[in-house]
């Protein structure tokens, strides 16, 4: 290699860092929120080698919805109308809101994900919009979901993003309505860390535990509907059912009244 050709090689290194610098500047809480991001590993990239394999043993897998999601329409706690789906895998609970009657849209990080989803509306003929993207990134209008459905998202959210979470439920929920919400039950399922020690140990060792009474004050904005543990279901079965897992429901407070 001549001189001339090292000369161009530290230009380009040099130029590449200086680039690099330009882009790790923070001068927004969204930058703050996208560095925290970069200190761990690529979730879409994760998920699409999870779902790639489709013939694993996993339970979620199968094309049966949430015991819990089938009492609150059975039970008319929820009612057909504009969902969302948080966190949606293959489809199975946005299949089944869909033939409930919904409009569906169904978002996921893992393009794996998302393809399976679809293949399983071309051969149920179900009318569900999926949408590969993080819900961060989607642009949800204000206050245009009656329903909106997390089964197993929230407790793979890293804390930092929790606040950003919540912030997204309340303004594409309707006033009066209703988020449902399944994650681990700390103690029976989830890593026990605290806040703190995730960003110490830059893992979440595959996920969160939570207490019932951390989800109520973090959802404290929220009426709360119904918050059980979820009911163990024979797999493979009609419906999906592990006691790991904390089912909850929660209403977004309704507008209130003008002053006449």
């Amino acid at each position: 290699m001549t001189k001339e050709g090292i000369r161009t090689d530290n230009f380009q290194t040099d130029n590449m860092q200086k680039d690099s610098m330009q882009l790790e500047h923070i001068h927004s809480m969204d930058d703050v929120l996208h560095m925290l991001d970069s200190l761990f590993r690529d979730e879409g990239d994760w998920w699409d080698r999870f779902y790639a394999d489709r013939s694993r043993n996993i339970p979620f897998f199968l094309n049966a919805p949430d015991e819990n999601l089938v009492e609150y329409f059975e039970q008319a706690i929820v009612q057909p109308g504009h969902v969302l789906e948080l966190g949606c895998g293959a489809g199975r609970n946005a299949l089944y809101m869909a033939g409930r009657g919904c409009r569906v849209d169904a978002i996921d990080i893992s393009q794996e994900a998302v393809a399976w989803g679809i293949e399983r509306t071309r051969e149920s003929r179900a009318a569900v919009n999926f949408h590969c993207t993080s819900l961060f990134d989607y642009p949800a209008e204000a206050e245009s979901y009656d329903f909106i459905y997390d089964s197993g998202c929230f407790h793979h959210l890293y804390p930092h993003r929790r606040i950003s979470y919540l912030e997204f439920v309340k303004h594409a929920l309707k006033p009066g309505g209703v988020f449902g919400l399944v994650c681990f039950s700390l103690g029976d399922m989830g890593a026990e860390l605290s806040d703190w020690e995730v960003y110490r140990q830059r893992n979440m060792r595959g996920g969160l535990g939570y207490t019932e009474e951390k989800l109520k004050a973090i959802f404290h904005s929220f009426e709360v509907l119904d918050f059980r543990r979820m009911r163990q279901m024979t797999q493979p079965g009609p419906l999906f059912g592990e006691a790991f897992l904390w089912t909850a429901l929660f209403r977004k407070e309704a507008s209130p009244s003008p002053v006449i």
